[in-house]
Order: structure tokens, then C-alpha cells, then sequence
């Protein structure tokens, strides 16, 4: 068949996709010399975080206590100049048009943030040094630290959230969500970078599991795959639109385990040392200690 004989089709579809009514809701137009954050660029900052978190683990495998500091200054360096043009490109993304000539001062806001970031690095690896801790011990098949580390995708998910999470603190915007769905379509867990999580976090396999984003997990709780935290309904406003920026997940305090598949919603706690068993759908709140399993039906 002649290619030829279907131009005008060819010309009837580039026309319609190019009328501003077909995709005025769907197109962003860049200012000259500003790029969109890059989800490549990213992905190697992410693995380059992670080389510095896990030296030995990630990145140069032959380094060594002599060689640490000189591998870690250079890929600090790398991963300043990366983080500071992504930052720079998101928060260029989200300006309003009345910041057409405030291009400078938005390089050196990124410039500060990716600094700030930097300078918590000593404490993001501390609290990571935690959940790998508590996913070493909470998994009888676990061999080694260095197994949970390389294999266990909770820790890749729970790595990418601290450093979405961090960012998304001191005002970065849109690379935190980026970074975590980054971690979602690797791994199957969806973080929100909104969500607090506290030290000795862990997921047992993982798959299926979601955080909300106003979700506050404290220390020592351990979910199992399929785990929802999520929001019981979505308030809307005058205009029939969902209201943004409320309280809408989930507490789960101190020393919490929540088994597989049980849905959690709302704004509610779940006290200390309470246990959610498997396939629970709980919408209220749960006392301190209390187990919470399926009824036997009866016969």
C-alpha cells in the first residue's frame, strides 16, 4: 500500500492534535533556557545518594577506609551540581508568570535547598541505618545486613522516601513526588513524601503497599505487603472540588505491626502496640495494645 494514499489522514490527525482545545489542559510550555526536571537525572542523583548512604553498596564496590572520604567528596560534589539544576528546574515549573525575571534568584534558592539536603545527609543515614536494622531483624530469611540492603525493596522504597521526604521539608517542589514514584513503579510501594515516618521503619515484602500523605507513622512499626493507609473520604468544597492540604490518614503509633492487605482510612490512631491482623478494614480508632483479627464465622 502506498504510504502516500493516507497523507491526508496524516494531515487530519496532526491538525486536530494541534488545536488549542485539544490540549490546553495537557501542555506546559517552557521559558527559554529552563528545562522540566528530569526523571533520568534523577534516578541518578537517587543513585548517587545512595552511593554516599551505603558506601561499598552502591556505586565503586573496590572503595575502602582509606579511599571513603576521597569517593564521598567527589560524588558530594556531583550530586550538588545535579541537585542544584533539578531543583532550579522544579521550582522554575511551579512559578507563577510574575516571576518571568527572577531567574537568578531561583538558581541560587536551589543552590541553598541542595546545600540544606547535603547537610542532612549524616542524619538520613542514621535513620536508614534504623530500618535496615529492623528489616535484618524482623526477617527470620534475612541473611545479612548486606542482603536486606541490596535485595530488599523496602529499603530502596523506604531510601527514596527519606530523600523525597527531606526535600519536600525545606520547600522543594515536585522532585520530592517524583523521586517516590520513581521508588512506587520499581518496587510496587507508594510513599507520599508528606507522609512522617519515624526510625526503625519496615515492610515486610511490600508489594501493594500505600502511604498517604498526611499519614504519621511512629517508631518501630512494621507493615506487611498489600497495607493501605489512606483517607476514608475527600471533603469537598463550595464548588464541589476535593479540599486540599487536611488531615486525612491515619496515626499509627509507636510498635505497631499491621498485616497484609488490611485497610487502614481516616484520621484515626492506632495506639501503641496494637496488632492489625490480615484482610481488617478498620475505619475507627484502635486502643493501645489492642489485637485486632477477622471473626471465625459461625457454623
Amino acid at each position: 500500500m502506498n504510504p502516500l494514499d493516507h497523507t491526508h489522514h496524516l494531515t487530519d490527525s496532526i491538525d486536530k492534535l494541534s488545536r488549542s482545545e485539544s490540549y490546553q489542559e495537557l501542555f506546559h510550555q517552557q521559558r527559554d533556557g529552563e528545562l522540566l526536571p528530569s526523571s533520568k537525572e534523577l534516578d541518578t542523583i537517587v543513585e548517587l545518594a545512595r552511593t554516599i548512604l551505603f558506601p561499598g553498596y552502591y556505586g565503586n564496590s573496590s572503595i575502602n577506609s582509606r579511599t571513603i572520604e576521597y569517593h564521598i567528596g567527589v560524588n558530594v560534589e556531583k550530586l550538588y551540581e545535579l541537585l542544584t539544576e533539578q531543583i532550579f528546574a522544579g521550582l522554575c515549573f511551579v512559578r507563577t508568570h510574575e516571576d518571568d525575571d527572577c531567574r537568578e534568584i531561583k538558581r541560587n534558592e536551589a543552590a541553598k535547598h541542595a546545600i540544606h539536603f547535603i547537610g542532612k545527609l549524616p542524619e538520613l543515614r542514621h535513620t536508614l541505618a534504623t530500618d535496615v536494622k529492623a528489616a535484618y531483624d524482623g526477617d527470620p530469611a534475612a541473611v545479612s545486613i548486606g542482603e536486606v540492603i541490596l535485595c530488599y525493596p523496602a529499603i530502596k522504597a523506604i531510601c527514596n522516601y527519606r530523600i523525597a521526604h527531606e526535600l519536600l521539608s525545606i520547600g522543594v517542589p515536585l522532585i520530592p513526588r517524583m523521586i517516590t514514584e520513581m521508588a512506587h513503579s520499581e518496587t510496587g510501594i507508594d510513599i507520599h513524601p508528606g507522609a512522617r515516618i519515624g526510625k526503625y521503619f519496615t515492610i515486610d515484602h511490600g508489594t501493594g503497599v500505600v502511604i498517604g500523605a498526611t499519614t504519621i507513622i511512629g517508631h518501630h512499626v512494621k507493615l506487611y505487603q498489600g497495607v493501605t493507609l489512606g483517607a476514608k473520604s475527600f471533603p469537598l468544597d463550595e464548588n464541589g472540588q476535593p479540599i486540599k492540604g487536611i488531615d486525612r490518614h491515619p496515626i499509627i503509633e509507636d510498635n505497631v505491626i499491621i498485616y497484609s492487605n488490611a485497610t487502614i482510612l481516616g484520621r484515626i490512631t492506632i495506639g501503641e502496640g496494637a496488632v492489625i491482623g490480615g484482610n481488617i478494614w478498620v475505619t475507627e480508632d484502635v486502643p493501645q495494645g489492642e489485637r485486632i483479627v477477622q471473626r471465625k464465622a459461625r457454623k
